[in-house]
């Protein structure tokens, strides 16, 4: 049968069916994409700006619990004893900002020294337990000093971590410190803008000590174990460090920012 004249034809058209199932797989990348994206942005805000300001939040309340605890049962009067001498079992440069250990250092079981300012019968810090308050004016920073340099419950809490079998403080050797570089509080973040004569105050229960920042370190390898001996010098720069016996504060981190590649290192010398 011939078609009439005019009578039209159906025409199947295949390509739009195609077209949507196209415009479907690419708004499903697209979401993906976004979706991956906002995760990223997430986990960046709370690596770099929720883990500070929780682990501040968590480092200022410690301080005030330990300066209220000590202004209310002040140490018990004890007759006068030498200076302990500090010992240079320490090892280690600094502590991790990215968020491993620092390399080389000290564990938590290393040798602990008694503390200098504990009434009788007051046993020894417990590894974690804040003990002193670390004040930079230059910096505005207050922070306490916990016992070890354990990521998770020391450094990762926002304070600064007393390497153990280093000096205690306002003794003679060295009394060395880690904090993060960057996140979780971040309170070595600044110590590149200290500067020789630079005042640094260590409060315990007993005592205030003064140091003066006297040498400054700006990199050295995670390797070096000499800055936090008992008298300090880097076995990677001898340049830097000490020859003589004394009254030292050492404070340690990571360098460049965001990077646990080398360390920085800051020293203080006793003068009251």
């Amino acid at each position: 049968m011939r078609a009439r004249v005019g009578q039209r034809v159906p025409v199947v058209v295949q390509s739009r069916g195609r077209r949507r199932t196209g415009a479907r797989v690419l708004w499903v990348c697209a979401e993906t994409v976004v979706t991956c994206g906002v995760v990223v942005l997430l986990l960046v805000v709370h690596q770099l700006w929720w883990t500070n300001q929780q682990a501040r939040a968590e480092a200022l309340q410690q301080v005030r619990v330990l300066e209220r605890e000590w202004d209310i049962s002040p140490p018990a009067p004890t007759s006068p004893t030498a200076p302990v001498t500090g010992t240079g079992a320490g090892s280690g440069a600094g502590a991790d900002a990215g968020g491993s250990s620092p390399s080389g250092a000290p564990s938590d079981s290393a040798t602990r020294r008694p503390a200098p300012d504990a009434a009788p019968g007051r046993s020894d810090p417990a590894p974690s337990d804040a003990f002193a308050v670390l004040r930079i004016p230059r910096l505005g920073l207050t922070v306490p000093v916990a016992q070890g340099i354990s990521k998770r419950s020391v450094l990762d809490k926002g304070y600064v971590g007393h390497y153990p079998g280093t000096a205690a403080p306002g003794r003679t050797g060295n009394f060395a410190l880690a904090g993060h570089r960057n996140t979780h509080g971040e309170p070595f973040r600044y110590i590149n803008r200290l500067a020789e004569g630079d005042v640094i105050s260590v409060r315990t229960r007993g005592a205030t000590y003064t140091y003066r920042v006297d040498q400054i370190l700006p990199r050295t390898a995670p390797r070096d174990v000499g800055v936090v001996r008992a008298v300090p010098r880097s076995i990677v720069k001898p340049s830097y460090g000490y020859d003589a016996p004394g009254a030292y504060l050492t404070l340690t981190t990571c360098t460049p920012e965001f990077s646990s590649a080398y360390r920085l290192v800051v020293w203080a010398k006793l003068v009251s």
